[in-house]
This record gives C-alpha cells, sequence and structure tokens, in this order.
C-alpha cells in the first residue's frame, strides 16, 4: 500500500507500507528510492515494511536543493513515523540511508529499535566520493533502457556474476525513457547539495555510529566496495564487537541484499532484536 503525507516545510512525501510485524524502516541509497528493496522484501515476511522516497526522489516532491541534507532528511523519517503512530522502529539503511540512521542514534535514539547499515559507515572513502560527484544529478548519455542496462553490465565497478536481467531492473529504478533520451528518477538539483557537502570540512560521524550503543546492530559489506574501506570497516567491528557482520562477495556499492550472506546477516539481526 503507497502513502502520503505534507512534512512542516509543505513538501508532500510518498512511502509504502506493507506486512504486518515489528516495523521496519527501508532507508534507500542517496539518488534512489523504495524502489532500492524491492529484492529483500520477499524476504522480510513477518515484518510490517515501510520504504520512503525522500525529498526530490522517486515519487516524493521536489523541494529547495538547500533542505536536500541527512538531519533534513532524518527529521522527515521522524514525521513520517509520527504520521503512522510508530513509538520505536528499526531500520535498514542503504548508503545514504545508514547515516540517517546513524544521525537518528544521535539524535532520537529512543525511536530506534535497530540498525542494520548497507555498506556505509562513519567515514566514506574519497575513491567512492569521486565516482559520486561523477555522476549524481546528470541524465546519463544513453537513450534508452536497455542501452543503459548493457552499460551497467560491462562497466559496474565492484560487481561479479550479476545477470543482465538485474541490471535492466536496476535501470528502471533510476530512470525513465522520454522522447529526448533517460531521465533521472530524482530531482537534478540534488547535485548542488551533495557537491556543498563534499567541498566542506568532512563531519566527524563516528560520535554518531558510537551512538548506536545498546542498539543491535548489523553490517553489510560489498567486497569490492569503493565508499566503505576495510580500514573503515575493522575500526566498526572494534568499536561493536558484537555487532553482525557479512561481507558480500562479488558486490561493490551496495550489495542488492538478497545475496546469501546478506540475507543471514539481516536475520541475525531480526533474531537480536525479537
Amino acid at each position: 500500500m503507497s502513502g502520503s503525507f505534507t512534512v512542516a516545510d509543505g513538501v508532500r512525501l510518498v512511502y509504502d507500507d506493507e506486512g504486518a510485524g515489528p516495523p521496519i524502516l527501508c532507508l534507500a541509497g542517496l539518488t534512489r528510492s523504495a524502489r532500492d528493496f524491492d529484492y529483500l522484501l520477499p524476504h522480510l515476511a513477518g515484518a510490517r515494511v515501510i520504504r520512503p522516497d525522500y525529498r526530490g526522489r522517486g515519487r516524493s516532491d521536489h523541494a529547495d536543493p538547500a533542505s536536500y541534507t541527512v538531519p533534513v532528511e532524518a527529521g522527515d523519517v521522524l514525521a513520517l513515523m509520527d504520521h503512522l503512530g510508530l513509538k520505536r522502529a528499526a531500520i535498514i539503511g542503504t548508503s545514504r540511508g545508514g547515516l540517517i540512521a546513524m544521525v537518528l542514534a544521535l539524535t532520537a535514539k529512543d525511536r530506534l529499535a535497530g540498525v542494520c547499515l548497507n555498506d556505509i559507515g562513519p567515514e566514506i572513502a574519497p575513491e567512492g566520493m569521486a565516482v559520486i560527484r561523477s555522476y549524481v544529478g546528470i541524465a546519463p548519455k544513453e537513450k534508452t533502457l536497455a542501452e543503459a542496462a548493457a552499460m551497467r553490465a560491462a562497466l559496474q565497478p565492484g560487481f561479479e556474476g550479476v545477470p543482465d536481467s538485474r541490471w535492466a531492473e536496476e535501470v528502471a529504478h533510476h530512470y525513465v525513457e522520454t522522447p529526448d533520451g533517460l531521465a533521472l528518477r530524482y530531482d537534478p538539483r540534488l547535485r548542488a547539495s551533495v557537491l556543498a557537502a563534499a567541498d566542506g570540512p568532512a563531519p566527524d560521524l563516528w560520535p554518531a555510529f558510537d551512538a548506536l550503543a545498546g542498539l543491535p546492530v548489523a553490517l553489510i559489506r560489498g567486497e569490492n566496495s569503493n565508499i566503505l574501506s576495510r580500514k573503515t570497516t575493522a575500526e566498526m567491528r572494534r568499536r561493536r564487537p558484537d555487532m553482525i557482520f557479512a561481507e558480500v562477495p562479488g558486490r561493490g556499492h551496495v550489495p542488492f541484499l538478497d545475496e546469501p550472506e546478506a540475507l543471514a546477516a539481516i536475520a541475525a539481526w531480526r533474531e537480536a532484536m525479537a
């Protein structure tokens, strides 16, 4: 079931709300949407799965680009929880979604039941940020979804053994065909916000990670990730030796979350919250 609500600054946000059981908020990556979790959804039986589209992404309204920030988006998540009457929820956060989850651990920890981080930590590797800068807000040169899928299959760094059908699904999540070529399924003005943040001083997010203390936490890393380095992963595991951890072979940034290693980690994390 899809729903929508309007936050304090007048932006209408859209979300999917499916299933019954303990609530799990699935928070997507930077330029992505609720569709990020299409592959995982069949494996979350026994949970109420809530998947929002952030402001400026997917089906939600475009907004002032200055509001495309992690703190504002974290506030939107709390507003969604209030709209749905949820006192607490667990979060599976992919990339940007994991950053939002860590900020919420600092600012509203009592609303969290647990956090699963998908290929994200308190530090973003420079090589990964360079890749983000190269594409965010820029429509691809390919003219059709089929061309874009073929490009992904040939060039996506760090991914091995992914069937062509999966790349076709992925590009359909990201782009829409128009008479003039492929258009983004998000506000291209997101680029300005991302570059402004990247060009500024990097915030110290380790206190946000440390704020997860006492909550069930899982970390899933793509073996070939260019965002979450092995060094950062090692430090996260040192600080949280009880953290459930899985590394997904043949995956870069980000794992799809239906890989056996990811599913096992998510199952263990859900059990830890039971």
